[in-house]
């Protein structure tokens, strides 16, 4: 992984016993200490919007049916949001097939966030001297 801050390589560090249940992985910047985790895939389940169990994007589309060559996906949450009477949503990066109760996100909104959290990441150039 490179740091998103510098540009640096990232090395893993050890988790907290707490942290082990949240996470997968936690990396460390070497030049510039940015800690950034990685987090495990049941907690793609949670939160105000949908989004793919696999990979976690927000960019599913909603299906009528189900479609017979994607996969679907399996397991307790997908069995829970289906009975709960979620709707059938696809990942167009994974293939992947699932049921959630949630809405998508806007697609202004999402844009409108990615390009906020780019603009903070960008730092602002230093000041130069203007002597004449």
């Amino acid at each position: 992984m490179r740091c998103g801050k510098c540009g640096a390589r990232m090395r893993r560090v050890h988790r907290t016993f707490l942290e082990r249940f949240r996470y997968m992985a936690i990396y460390e910047c070497r030049n510039c200490d940015l800690e950034e985790a990685a987090p495990r895939r049941y907690t793609y389940h949670f939160g105000p919007n949908s989004r793919c169990p696999s990979c976690g994007t927000f960019r599913v589309t909603k299906l009528k049916e189900r479609d017979k060559i994607d996969r679907m996906h399996t397991g307790f949450f997908n069995l829970m949001e289906r009975l709960a009477g979620g709707q059938l949503f696809h990942c167009r990066f994974c293939r992947l097939q699932f049921f959630d109760r949630r809405s998508r996100v806007d697609q202004k909104a999402a844009e409108a966030a990615a390009t906020e959290t780019a603009a903070a990441t960008i730092t602002d150039p230093a000041p130069t001297d203007a002597r004449g």
